[in-house]
């Protein structure tokens, strides 16, 4: 199947401003294009793209006094197939985990391990595998947490939605990945784009989306609180422990976000959109 995603967003400032952006796709998923990727600046800045720590691709701006808008639209071809679950086997011990994954699980800005540690061992040690263990996981933050965009805040940390039982996606992923962390279950935090493939579409603007992935038996799984169910047409950006580490945007000064537009559509060809 062929998708056509993008956005358009617009910061404005009174000073020139460096900036670091998280808008381009993830390099796993750049055979898939079937058109260009090209992030524009208006006014035409300069970009320079590097590869940050994580493996995703980061893009350096001065946005200039007044503002910019930053703006893509490619189509990416994808399998159609809905999140792979992870297999059913035994948890893998901690000292028999690869080194590039400990760091998953560590507590981190938004995921304070020590803070529900007693919480998730007193609530899910009784579950024998690791993939129970995330299924029992997901079951309960998707329950425990009200959706609702008016709840987003820069601050919501993975106690804090535990607390107050309400956010956006990030904070599902966020109690998600810091559970999991507290289980010994390495996980790492994603966003990218997640339409409205498969499912009845949602009466809400779009937005880009934010999940998780699990290691379990050697592999990564991707697994989904808020949605709690397969999806299909997931559009990897970037990921890391956090959303500290793959924000969309960073401004090195003050900044108005002023425009926010994401799109994401099965299309039927590279130049047509499907209704």
């Amino acid at each position: 199947m062929l998708i056509r995603c993008g956005y358009d967003i617009r910061f404005e400032t009174q000073n020139k401003t460096a900036i670091m952006a998280l808008l381009s796709l993830h390099p796993s998923r750049h055979l898939d294009l079937r058109t260009p990727q090209r992030l524009l600046a208006d006014p035409d800045v300069p970009l320079y793209h590097f590869e940050d720590g994580f493996g995703n691709v980061a893009t350096r701006l001065t946005i200039p006094a007044g503002g910019v808008t930053l703006s893509c639209d490619f189509v990416i071809e994808d399998s159609g197939l809905v999140d792979v679950p992870a297999p059913d086997g035994p948890h893998t011990p901690v000292e028999e985990l690869p080194d590039a994954v400990m760091p998953f699980l560590l507590g981190s800005r938004y995921c304070e391990t020590d803070r529900l540690m007693a919480f998730a061992w007193g609530n899910f040690a009784h579950y024998t595998t690791a993939r129970a263990r995330v299924d029992a996981i997901v079951d309960l933050v998707h329950n425990h947490i009200e959706f609702g965009y008016h709840h987003a805040r820069s601050d919501m940390t993975a106690w804090h939605a535990f607390q107050e039982q309400r956010g956006v996606c990030r904070d599902f992923a966020h109690l998600a990945v810091t559970l999991c962390r507290c289980m010994n279950i390495p996980a790492r935090y994603c966003t990218g784009y997640l339409g409205d493939i498969g499912v009845p579409p949602v009466d809400a603007p779009m937005d880009f989306s934010a999940w998780f992935d699990v290691y379990i038996d050697g592999n990564w799984y991707t697994r989904d609180a808020r949605h709690n169910q397969p999806r299909i047409g997931r559009i990897l950006m970037a990921r890391g422990r956090d959303a500290t580490d793959v924000a969309l945007t960073t401004a090195f000064g003050p900044t108005n976000l002023v425009r926010f537009d994401v799109h994401t559509d099965e299309v039927q060809s590279a130049g047509e959109k499907s209704y």
